[in-house]
């Protein structure tokens, strides 16, 4: 671990973004054999510990609200919504089929309830509802959502609502699905909606509405606080979870199981698989400055760059990580103005030469385009110096 803290490097090039192709770990166990797709992944670093034709085009039925609630996450971050704001129910959102906390038109709920019932009760209409105040329509929101599939570097997603319902060119893939549970997984506050097994909406009222996740390993199985699961006549039983034992968090995914039995079954045996043979050595958490990067034109000269999510390394049980190396990458030829969350660098993780992890370095807040005044101060002090 000393080496790893003691080899940074920092590199001055540009960034193009390319989403990484994690790496892959080779075995032979088999672990969802009653599924027509699955993959299991550790959070913090993307590597693959088990496959099953995990790019398979398939239908994700309501793990599609895994995108939901990362556009909604996204947007409170940026504090365009907030969770004690009230949302209203549109006669659409109302209409919507399905599973639902059975929204009415016109009634309002805050954006923690719609959550509530989107993550517990997966309600199609709280979805639709989310979508209209985010994005003003639907569509919009499916626009988004799409863009955001684009921006992950996913290859075997597309969306068509917010909800999961059947729609013909509606589809992902397991591996597509695990890797945007790894993005919602950044904010640390969805598990408290996500890992919540009951919960109550319209408390104190003649309507009060019982919340049971549809997820019922929240409940049995020790750990686990998420994410979603699905179901359709034609998805058959999907569900994306994810559990932390100490310091490693997996993400196991199955499509198109029989019976809820059989999803849970194979679910049960991934994330058993993951914990028994191997050991996560966290690096950085969320949000940790890891260096500085000259801003041209900006209101201030640096601009820090920080983690975008917890960094990890993964290792078999019983393997150090004394040979691995780390390397900071920094976009060059930056002018402000910058907003938080901008990504600035790229940290990578190497073994033997290999990337065994990447992962994007933000901008730590916004920095405004300097004045005439600061810049003429500059001048002059640079000029005051060199004379």
């Amino acid at each position: 671990m000393k080496r790893i803290l003691s080899c940074l490097t920092l590199v001055a090039m540009f960034i193009a973004g390319t989403p990484m192709a994690f790496a892959k770990e080779s075995t032979t166990v088999e672990l969802a054999d009653k599924a027509k797709s699955a993959v299991l992944i550790e959070r913090d670093t993307g590597m693959i510990l088990y496959d099953k034709n995990s790019d398979e085009k398939l239908p994700p039925a309501s793990m599609t609200k895994i995108m939901t609630m990362l556009l909604i996450m996204e947007a409170l971050e940026k504090g365009q919504i907030k969770m004690d704001e009230m949302v209203r129910t549109s006669e659409y959102a109302a209409s919507m089929g399905g599973s639902q906390i059975f929204l009415e038109p016109g009634e309002e709920m805050s954006v923690e309830q719609m959550l509530k019932g989107i993550a517990i009760g997966s309600g199609n209409d709280a979805s639709v509802a989310m979508a209209e105040k985010i994005a003003g329509s639907t569509d919009e929101f499916v626009n988004m959502m799409n863009k955001k599939v684009k921006e992950l570097g996913l290859k075997n997603t597309h969306f068509k609502n917010p909800t999961g319902l059947p729609e013909e060119g509606h589809y992902s893939s397991a591996h597509d699905m695990a890797l945007m549970a790894k993005e919602l997984l950044k904010y640390e506050e969805i598990t408290k909606f996500t890992g919540k097994y009951e919960d109550y909406l319209r408390e104190g009222t003649d309507k009060k509405f019982w919340l049971v996740n549809t997820n019922r390993l929240v409940k049995f199985y020790p750990g686990v606080d998420g994410v979603k699961t699905g179901f359709t006549n034609e998805a058959k039983y999907c569900l994306t979870a994810t559990a932390k034992k100490g310091n490693m968090r997996v993400i196991a995914v199955v499509f198109g199981a029989d019976t809820p039995k059989e999803r849970n079954s194979q679910v049960t045996k991934m994330l058993d698989y993951a914990f028994s043979q191997y050991q996560t050595h966290p690096l950085f958490k969320k949000d940790q400055s890891l260096a500085k990067l000259k801003v041209s034109k900006g209101s201030e000269k640096e601009a820090n760059l920080q983690t975008s999510e917890p960094i990890s390394i993964l290792t078999k049980k019983g393997e150090t990580v004394d040979d691995v190396t780390q390397e900071i990458m920094m976009k060059k030829d930056v002018q402000a103005p910058i907003k938080k969350g901008d990504e600035l660098g790229t940290l990578q993780l190497k073994k033997e030469g290999k990337v065994i992890t990447e992962s994007k370095l933000v901008a730590e807040k916004d920095i405004s385009e300097a004045s005439w005044w600061q810049m003429f101060k500059r001048v002059m002090g640079d000029f005051t110096k060199s004379s």
